[in-house]
């Protein structure tokens, strides 16, 4: 059966039907999942009965996985057998609902933050795929913004001033602005910054795009305070309400986005009620896929 895709915002976003993830896909399902995410650059797989084991397997079909955060955290306690799936909750290790001071916390409201996964690194990341295990009661969605329409939307004249321009990205930039500053110096050198371009073009699609987030430090080449305010200015014209889904979770979701084209950020919700997410991301390289014939 070939997957349907059925549009949910204008510009990006769709619900894919007629796949079951908990099975291998086919050479041909693998390239029409990728088309779809070329397309639309979110996609919503609903009703999908998930372990780690069968998370795992769905992602690696999409190429290498990247590690994130665990980069920074080896050897640290973590909920899941697997490094590769990054533990997207309010939860301690031992499952139990963290407490408002407990570091976990720091977590879920950096989460809140627009950003696109692992642009801190080369490579960076290109698909993520978070699944839904519990969710509270109401709050806790998901929003993407559209970074190809955001760069469409620039007036000409500001198209030319970044044209060229480049970023600094650091994964604890959020983190710091957040105050939690308790990293050892090996943590802060464990992921060096990368530098990126302000503009990129997709490589799926073809299309320009903004490349923004809250990971950016700085524009090269500018004084600090100039540069951070392009920088505000950029990111609060890409997260417009006409450029952005928002996703109403159920359990059982698995939604996978491009994060070369879009950022995401999650919104408050009670943080002593339970949710429960796990995400698998693949890293943004050239290689052939596996299961691709």
């Amino acid at each position: 059966m070939a997957v349907q895709f059925k549009p949910l915002h204008p510009l990006l976003a769709a619900e894919a039907v007629g796949l079951e993830l908990a099975k291998p896909l086919s050479p041909a399902q693998v390239k029409e999942v990728v088309a779809g995410m070329d397309r639309y650059a979110v996609l919503v797989f609903r009703g999908q009965q998930l372990d780690e084991d069968r998370q795992i397997a769905y992602a690696k079909q999409f190429g290498p996985l990247d590690l994130g955060l665990r980069k920074m955290k080896k050897g640290q306690p973590h909920r899941f057998k697997y490094d590769e799936l990054a533990d997207i909750s309010n939860l301690k290790v031992d499952g139990s609902v963290a407490e408002r001071d407990h570091a976990k916390i720091v977590n879920n409201i950096a989460n809140q933050l627009w950003h696109s996964d692992s642009s801190f690194q080369k490579p960076a990341a290109r698909y993520s795929m978070l699944h839904a295990v519990a969710i509270p009661d109401r709050g806790g969605e998901t929003e993407f913004a559209d970074l190809r329409a955001a760069y469409d939307a620039l007036g000409e004249d500001l198209k030319r001033e970044i044209a060229g321009l480049e970023a600094e990205h650091y994964v604890l930039h959020s983190r710091f602005m957040l105050g939690d500053t308790g990293y050892s110096e090996a943590q802060k050198k464990a992921i060096p910054a990368a530098v990126w371009p302000l503009v990129r073009t997709h490589a799926g699609s073809g299309r320009k795009l903004l490349w923004v987030g809250i990971h950016a430090t700085h524009v090269l080449g500018m004084t600090l305070p100039e540069g951070r305010m392009l920088l505000m200015d950029l990111l609060e014209h890409a997260t417009q309400r006409q450029f952005v889904y928002q996703h109403h979770w159920r359990v059982g979701d698995l939604v996978m986005w491009d994060n070369r084209a879009v950022l995401h950020r999650g919104r408050r919700f009670d943080l002593l009620q339970r949710r429960e997410m796990r995400r698998a991301t693949t890293e943004d390289v050239e290689q052939p896929l596996e299961n691709a014939a």
